[in-house]
């Protein structure tokens, strides 16, 4: 599951008014590096929650730390090791969205990119900030499907 995918995503389980943003418990991440589309995320950014996106940063950079999620080693071109936690830096706060690439120093974009498109929860739990409720993320699926009892 993209972390793009993360930023979207919601719990509807019957009676929660508080089910967003979901929090991740990662047991597995992997960083799949892909073509770089500028138009794209300039087209993503005033959609994106960057409050949300920053805090499943700051989770999946707990699971790592906390050896509680494998992880596949992010690099930069100049084969640096980057950690997830030095890609915060790139968010603007949700009051100061950029919106053009005017806006933005230069690198953002393509730092944008590796957080929203190249980082994967491959497995492990969305858990509901209302009700506690875990759907389980297995090969990079989140499974948001209710039991009989939640609709």
């Amino acid at each position: 599951m993209r972390l793009l995918t993360h930023n979207f995503l919601k719990s509807n389980v019957n009676g929660t008014e508080k089910g967003y943003p979901l929090r991740i418990e990662a047991t597995k991440i992997e960083y799949e590096n892909t073509y770089e589309t500028p138009d794209m995320i300039l087209k993503m950014m005033p959609k994106l929650n960057y409050d949300a996106l920053r805090n499943a940063v700051n989770q999946i950079n707990d699971a790592i730390s906390n050896s509680t999620a494998n992880c596949t080693c992010l690099s930069n071109e100049d084969k640096e090791e980057v950690t997830i936690f030095d890609l915060l830096a790139i968010f603007p706060s949700n009051d100061k969205k950029a919106t053009n690439h005017r806006q933005l120093e230069e690198g953002v974009l393509e730092e944008l990119h590796k957080v929203v498109f190249d980082l994967h929860v491959m497995s492990g739990y969305l858990l509901c900030p209302d009700t506690s409720r875990k759907f389980p993320v297995s090969d990079g699926i989140p499974n948001m499907i209710l039991h009989e009892d939640e609709i």
